[in-house]
C-alpha cells in the first residue's frame, strides 16, 4: 500500500436522540381549583333535579323512587307543552333570520374596503352595551303601531335585531380568516362572485354559522324581558314566562318550578354538548381575525 494513500474516513457517528421528556401530571394546583368550581356549578342543578324528581312530601336527598309526577304537572296541567313549542318556534325563527341577514352583511364587512368601515364595526360592539330594558318602550311602541303586539313575531324581531351586532362582527371575522385566494381561484376558473362564496366560502363557514346560529337560539330560548312585556295571551307565553307564572301569591310549588326549569334547561344543555366543537371554534376565528 503507497504511503500517498489515504485509509478510509469512518462514517460519522450520528447526533445523539434528544432526551425523551416524560409528559407531566397534572398536580393538584390544577385539579383541586376545577373540582371546586365543578362542584359549585354543579350543585344546583343537582337540586333543581332531585325536586323535579322526587314523590312529593319527600324531603330525601337521594331521590328514590323516581316520580314523574312534577312534569306532567307542569307539561299538561300548566300548559308547558304550549310554552315549549312557542319558544321553540321563536328560537328556530330567530336563528334562522340572525344567520341570513348577518351572513351577507359579515362578507361585505370581511371583503370590501369602504370609508367607516371601522367606525361601523366599533358601533356594532359598542351597541352591545345598551341594556334591552332601555328600549322596552321604544319597542312596543313600534311593535304597536304596526301591529305586532301580543304576538310571536315581535319577539322575533326583537331577538333578530338585538343579536345582529354580535354576530356580523363573528362572521365578519371568520370570512377574513378565509384566504381572499380561494374565491380568486374559482373566479379563475369561470365562476361568479356569487357562486364562489357559495361553493368556497360557505362550506368553510360551518364552525362561524353554528356559532352564531347557536347563540341566537339560545339567548332566544332564556329570553324574559321581551316575552313578559310583548306578549300577553297565556297560549303565547314562552317557557321563561310560564316559568314566572308557577309561582303562587302565597304558595310555591317547588316541584313544579324544578320540573319547568328541567324542561327549560334541557334544550339549552343539548345545543351546547352536540355543538360545542363547533362553537369553540367558531368563536376563536370571530373573535382574532379581521
Amino acid at each position: 500500500m503507497s504511503t500517498t494513500e489515504m485509509a478510509p474516513v469512518a462514517p460519522a457517528a450520528p447526533p445523539p436522540a434528544p432526551p425523551v421528556r416524560k409528559a407531566r401530571k397534572p398536580r393538584w394546583e390544577i385539579y383541586l381549583p376545577l373540582g371546586l368550581y365543578l362542584l359549585f356549578t354543579l350543585v344546583p342543578f343537582y337540586w333543581m333535579v332531585v325536586f323535579a324528581v322526587r314523590p312529593r312530601g319527600s324531603s330525601s336527598l337521594v331521590p328514590w323512587p323516581i316520580s314523574l309526577e312534577n312534569f306532567e304537572t307542569v307539561w299538561t296541567g300548566m300548559g308547558f307543552g304550549v310554552f315549549f313549542q312557542n319558544s321553540f318556534l321563536v328560537g328556530v325563527a330567530s336563528l334562522v333570520a340572525t344567520t341570513a341577514i348577518a351572513l351577507p352583511g359579515g362578507y361585505a364587512l370581511a371583503r370590501f374596503r369602504f370609508r367607516g368601515r371601522r367606525v361601523f364595526l366599533v358601533s356594532l360592539l359598542c351597541s352591545q352595551f345598551i341594556p334591552g330594558a332601555m328600549m322596552l318602550i321604544p319597542l312596543f311602541e313600534i311593535f304597536r303601531t304596526l301591529g305586532l303586539v301580543n304576538s310571536l313575531s315581535s319577539l322575533v324581531i326583537a331577538e333578530t335585531v338585538f343579536q345582529l351586532p354580535l354576530s356580523l362582527v363573528l362572521i365578519s371575522g371568520f370570512i377574513a380568516s378565509i384566504p381572499v385566494e380561494l374565491e380568486e381561484a374559482a373566479q379563475a376558473d369561470g365562476c361568479t362572485r356569487l357562486r364562489a362564496f357559495f361553493a368556497v366560502v360557505l362550506p368553510l363557514l360551518r364552525p362561524g354559522l353554528v356559532a352564531v346560529g347557536s347563540f341566537a337560539f339560545i339567548h332566544s330560548w332564556n329570553n324574559f324581558l321581551f316575552a313578559l312585556m310583548f306578549v300577553s295571551d297565556q297560549d303565547k307565553f314562552t317557557v321563561p314566562v310560564g316559568l314566572a307564572f308557577t309561582l303562587g301569591e302565597f304558595s310555591v310549588d317547588f316541584g313544579a318550578l324544578a320540573a319547568g326549569g328541567v324542561v327549560a334547561a334541557l334544550p339549552v344543555v343539548l345545543v351546547f354538548a352536540v355543538v360545542q366543537r363547533y362553537l369553540v371554534q367558531g368563536l376563536s376565528a370571530g373573535a382574532v381575525k379581521g
